[in-house]
């Protein structure tokens, strides 16, 4: 059995001394990292620019800000792949953490299998999705978070407007609210258009409004069932 952990900073108190002559590999624009085994056991110490930053930010001790410590078994890998494979299991436990949350994964009310796997195939569809925003955020619109996207663009809604007419049809204009300026913005930084708006459709009569205009109207027979009908039901 393999692991891959991180370590309490106490250990890298320890371990800071026999890290001092071992050198730095670069595996990011910001991230380089240190490899050091002991007792059997492989220790990666990663360095990152922008985790620095931040703990600076938070007044963390100089000497170790934007510091983290791994340890592992897997005495025979290259630090930089070590810490790949951290950074992979981080973003697993991402994952799963965005379908119990964001995607509404659980609880699950179905009882039959298939709808269970149809539940949960849907949810894996929706994460599918939101990672594919996430990757298009990145480098358009870096800072922003898939959630803050979606309650950000959710405000565009699509509505329906009946014009009813004479002979008891409804004129339908399907449209999506104009988006606001920092929608808009939203929407040209993902390079993204809106559809053209919907054509109108005219919805079919009521069986009564259809009699009530063919009684103002010569009984020609494609009105006469309607009459009757309107007869029959006592209107």
């Amino acid at each position: 059995m393999h692991y891959l952990v991180g370590t309490p900073k106490g250990r890298l108190r320890k371990l800071a001394k026999s890290f001092l002559g071992k050198p730095w590999e670069q595996v990011r624009d910001e991230v380089e990292v240190k490899l050091l085994v002991e007792d059997g056991e492989t220790y990666v110490l990663a360095s990152s620019v922008g985790r620095r930053h931040k703990e600076r930010a938070m007044r963390q001790v100089r000497r170790r800000e934007g510091r983290y410590l791994l340890r592992s078994n897997l005495t025979d890998e290259d630090p930089a792949r070590l810490w790949i494979y951290y950074i992979q299991l981080t973003e697993v436990e991402q994952a799963f953490k965005e379908l119990k949350g964001d995607l509404g994964i659980r609880p699950v009310y179905h009882q039959r299998e298939d709808r269970i796997e149809a539940h949960i195939f849907v949810a894996f569809l929706a994460y599918c999705l939101q990672v594919t925003l996430k990757a298009r955020l990145r480098p358009l619109a870096p800072g922003l978070t898939p959630r803050a996207a979606l309650d950000n663009l959710a405000a565009i809604q699509m509505v329906d407007v009946h014009l009813p007419s004479t002979d008891g049809r409804h004129l339908i204009l399907s449209r999506y609210t104009q988006p606001e300026p920092e929608q808009q913005i939203l929407l040209d930084q993902l390079r993204l258009d809106l559809p053209p708006q919907s054509p109108p459709r005219i919805s079919v009569a009521s069986d009564t409004h259809r009699a009530q205009a063919c009684l103002s109207c010569r009984p020609l027979p494609v009105c006469i069932p309607w009459v009757k009908r309107l007869r029959r039901s006592g209107l």
